[in-house]
């Protein structure tokens, strides 16, 4: 039997409870790895780590860039605004070069929510801290902890519209989004609001990012596709060996 590529998943690290313990945990929502194994791939957490990306990517055949906290706005030179909050340098550092590593070796890559945050901001893009001081609501965060369901519009000709059509129901959980768009990304993808939802990087095979939270739907069409061109990718690094 022909076995699963693997696909990594940026996790957290944060205070956790169970049993009796009450720790600090390397730990993700289990949605991530749900949507990778259901798609035919072997889900593999990666923990933030300041050393190691050549050994971390020689792993994987894909990477997914979870959601979580706001990035610090250092990276993009802005200063903090009141509503930023809970930043974890240590977690941004390690992304960012996790991530560069990946689109060097153009390794697949689908960016969630904070996720797509970061790839903007590798590529030298900002990103705006408090969405409702642009939009004038909540709705992409109606309330803190449920997650907010919300059309979006995407591009034809882009390889989102590809997988989801040029319309789909999604669901939310942030109050920042994209700024100014990074070098070599592309916009695909907007709510009713103007918002954008999802960048692309054309000169990639597959790098793609949406600030919704596919996890947490059912449709599975973003992990099948990660998975597929995870299982291409390995293919392609065995047939140089």
């Amino acid at each position: 039997m022909a076995t699963r590529p693997v696909v990594g998943i940026t996790a957290y690290v944060e205070p956790a409870r169970w049993g009796h313990w009450e720790l600090e945990a390397a730990l993700i929502p289990y949605g991530y790895v749900r949507g990778i194994e259901r798609a035919g791939g072997r889900a593999l957490l990666v923990p933030p780590s300041d050393d190691g990306v050549g050994e971390t990517l020689e792993a994987l055949h894909g990477l997914l860039l979870s959601g979580g906290s706001d990035l610090d706005p250092e990276l993009y030179g802005a200063d903090v605004h009141a509503e930023t909050v809970g930043t974890r340098p240590d977690r941004d550092r390690a992304e960012l070069a996790l991530l560069e590593g990946a689109l060097e070796q153009d390794m697949p890559v689908l960016a969630v929510c904070r996720g797509v945050q970061v790839l903007n901001v590798a590529r030298g893009g900002d990103l705006v801290q408090h969405l409702p001081e642009v939009v004038g609501d909540e709705k992409h965060r109606e309330v803190k902890g449920v997650f907010s369901d919300h059309p979006v519009r995407i591009a034809g000709e882009s390889r989102l519209g590809s997988l989801l059509g040029d319309r789909a129901p999604v669901k939310s959980h942030h109050h920042q989004g994209v700024g100014a768009v990074g070098a070599g990304l592309r916009e695909v993808a907007w709510a009713d609001d103007g918002t954008v939802e999802a960048l692309e990087d054309p000169a990639r095979r597959f790098a793609l990012g949406v600030l919704w939270h596919p996890e947490a739907g059912e449709d599975q069409k973003l992990f099948e596709a990660l998975v597929a061109e995870a299982r291409a990718y390995r293919e392609r690094r065995c047939s140089q060996l």
